[in-house]
């Protein structure tokens, strides 16, 4: 039977024309590639090389052996070669830096697909200056950054929406919604309870920027809890509203566990950008991780 480590070795031999420079190039001994050629020899019932007083020259019937498997050979060899970097990617550490909000919608895309990732919480800006420094391979923002050193692709959109458990009857509000009476709307608003991931409120004034054209809403948070996942299970349990990105209450309303009461055509939606630094050979992470967000973020509310 025949040995694929022979032809190997004797694609080697054949190329340099030297036993010496053979064994170095496969990393063996020249004994043992001289006792591969001969067992080669003995399989193929011919001789293949003649010694010369520098190496060695093949003979004819090493020519025409040769010309039946490098081609073969070479392809045998790229697929085993890609599979080692395939093989040499899945175990690489990866560093990917989000926002905390962010992680809650996608990280647990991230973490099924790849066995090492060291994650840093960041907001955009400081996102930017760690993917630019080198600091980090990826970072996933809901800014776009235009820079010689870096780049970015465009993998999602998201928006903030209003919800609330589904005990909360919200009757008296869409008639208020579907008059229009914004004044009302509201009014009917500011008696909730309301909870935030965040003292400043900023998902909420935000919404309230759009929604109502005020840059400040009038209501105080009862409950500020300091991670969107975390305040959406809390508040799918008990009383109270809250502004959340769509991603991170699409499985909450999909199980009857929170109701979207308003996505309001006036809240612009967001893009999010997967960046990356220019040239540090990540390309196959970096497919990857933009198909998976791709399919994530096409499946919207």
């Amino acid at each position: 039977m025949v040995n694929l480590e022979w032809y190997r070795t004797f694609k080697a031999v054949y190329k340099n024309g030297n036993f010496s420079v053979a064994a170095k190039e496969l990393f063996m001994s020249q004994p043992a590639v001289s006792q591969q050629i001969s067992m080669l020899e003995a399989h193929v019932g011919n001789k293949l090389f003649n010694r010369k007083s520098k190496g060695v020259e093949p003979t004819e019937y090493a020519k025409l052996l040769n010309n039946l498997i490098i081609d073969a050979l070479d392809r045998l060899e790229n697929v085993e070669n890609t599979f080692r970097a395939k093989a040499e990617d899945a175990n690489r550490l990866i560093s990917v830096g989000i926002s905390q909000h962010l992680f809650d919608c996608v990280g647990h895309l991230l973490i099924s697909k790849f066995d090492l990732i060291d994650f840093t919480f960041a907001e955009n800006d400081a996102l930017f200056e760690l993917v630019n420094s080198k600091k980090l391979d990826f970072a996933i923002t809901t800014k776009r950054f235009d820079t010689f050193d870096t780049s970015y692709e465009v993998v999602g959109k998201i928006k903030l929406i209003m919800v609330a458990p589904t005990s909360l009857d919200i009757t008296e509000f869409r008639q208020r919604l579907k008059a229009d009476n914004y004044t009302e709307i509201e009014q009917w608003l500011n008696l909730q309870k309301w909870y935030s991931h965040d003292a400043r409120i900023p998902h909420i004034k935000l919404f309230w920027l759009h929604a109502f054209n005020k840059k400040r809403p009038s209501m105080v948070p009862n409950y500020i809890i300091p991670s969107e996942a975390e305040m959406l299970r809390l508040l799918a349990k008990n009383e109270g509203m809250a502004v959340t990105w769509n991603c991170n209450a699409r499985h909450y309303i999909k199980e009857n566990k929170l109701q979207l009461v308003w996505n309001s055509f006036h809240v612009p939606e967001e893009f999010v950008y997967l960046l990356v630094p220019k040239n540090n050979n990540l390309n196959s992470f970096f497919d990857i991780i933009s198909k998976e967000l791709k399919l994530f973020f096409g499946n919207r509310l």
